[in-house]
């Protein structure tokens, strides 16, 4: 059976083509701008291809660490996300608190289930599998932690929950916490499967693990208590301690197997680069030092960590997934090209340029824009190549009517 996560994946990723195409025209000022636009373009990334994605193999992963067979689909859990993603996504626009709530309410039942599901299949031990399946279950919780307080950006549920700065811990929670550690969990899987040997030893992916919850807990936990830094420097300084070393793991482990010589390595590699990059300014935002725009690159820069880090790996584990599970072919590859390489960096450098140039801001935001919108088309080519192709098969191997 055809993976309806996955296939939502897919859909997504062409539905974040069109966002980025009204971007550039509202960078060139040839639409109007509307309120939650900017946040409705990086939820088509985070929520719908990311989650959805996550939602569709990693309980075929879990299951595969373990030598069970994977799992049936959870309909309740496909059904109760994808209406919620709906409904959350139309209450943006016209930040509708009714429609937010409700979206929000159904997305964090469907991460709920998925949690206890992956326990389930787990069976709560991670002596048989890789050690994968804690980052995936600690990453889901930073999601429902993301979900409560980017539900309360909307509805003001800030204030009562004594939140200091609302924005900085939903996407903290989300990029630092939910996308780190599912991020990092794949790592830990895939790996073997593209190169046959593991990212690093258990005890050093054990250390990894702790160092970036931990990590992602002081950087959550900073600004929700107003930017206590006896919280947030240390979270800092773990979350960056196991982010390089799992980079240099993954760096050592694909060029051992000769992949750099395709694109998909690189884009994983360089995905990186823009969760770094940001990391590296917090100090100098922190200390206010002068000339460093602090509230410009906290309002633009997640824009490029969206699409630069989460949008590029992405970009080479999505072919991946829907080869392995859409067409069920086991010696699926990395996705990704030189194209989408080229310019998803391209665009994700632009944007921080235009934090530094505000005379300018406008064209050069279109510019970055325009670059990502290519690398999206490159990239969503052939991830709908296979899903096309996994489709005709399914229709081929159906009972024809009499």
């Amino acid at each position: 059976m055809l993976n309806p996560f996955l296939l939502m994946a897919a859909f997504y990723l062409v539905v974040a083509i069109v966002a980025v195409l009204d971007a550039v025209l509202t960078s060139f000022t040839l639409i109007p701008w509307f309120v939650g636009l900017p946040w409705l373009r990086v939820h088509f990334i985070t929520l719908g291809v990311l989650t959805e994605a996550a939602f569709g193999v990693l309980p075929a992963f879990v299951a595969d660490r373990r030598d069970a067979q994977a799992p049936a689909t959870r309909w309740d859990i496909w059904l109760l996300l994808n209406s919620g993603l709906v409904v959350l996504l139309a209450g943006m626009p016209s930040v509708n608190t009714i429609l937010i709530i409700a979206g929000g309410t159904l997305i964090f039942i469907a991460v709920t289930l998925l949690i206890l599901h992956l326990r389930g299949i787990g069976g709560g031990q991670q002596s048989q599998g890789s050690g994968s399946l804690k980052f995936y279950l600690m990453g889901l919780v930073y999601l429902l932690v993301g979900i409560i307080v980017g539900t309360g950006l909307w509805v003001g549920w800030s204030e009562p929950l004594r939140i200091g700065v609302p924005k900085e811990v939903h996407i903290h929670a989300n990029s630092w916490g939910f996308a780190s550690l599912v991020f990092a969990g794949l790592l830990v899987d895939l790996l073997p499967a593209l190169t046959g040997r593991p990212l690093a030893s258990r005890r050093t992916v054990s250390a990894i693990f702790w160092a970036m919850a931990l990590g992602a807990l002081g950087l959550v936990l900073g600004p929700w208590l107003s930017g206590n830094l006896f919280v947030t420097v240390p979270g800092l300084v773990l979350h960056i301690g196991a982010t390089v070393a799992l980079l240099i793991l993954l760096a050592r482990t694909l060029r051992g197997a000769g992949l750099y010589a395709r694109a998909g390595a690189w884009h994983l590699s360089l995905s990186y680069l823009w969760i770094l990059l940001p990391v590296m300014m917090a100090p100098l935002i922190i200390l206010k030092v002068a000339n460093v725009p602090g509230a410009e690159i906290e309002a633009t820069a997640p824009q490029a960590l969206i699409y630069g880090w989460m949008g590029q790996f992405l970009y080479a584990v999505a072919p991946y997934f829907a080869a392995r599970w859409l067409l069920r072919n086991p010696q699926a590859r990395l996705g990704g090209n030189w194209l989408s390489l080229a310019t998803v960096n391209l665009g994700a450098a632009l944007i921080w340029v235009s934090i530094f140039l505000p005379g300018v801001r406008g064209p050069v935001h279109a510019a970055a824009y325009i670059a990502l919108g290519v690398s999206l088309v490159a990239a969503a080519w052939e991830t709908g190549v296979i899903t096309l192709t996994a489709l005709r098969r399914a229709e081929q191997a159906a009972p024809q009517p009499v």
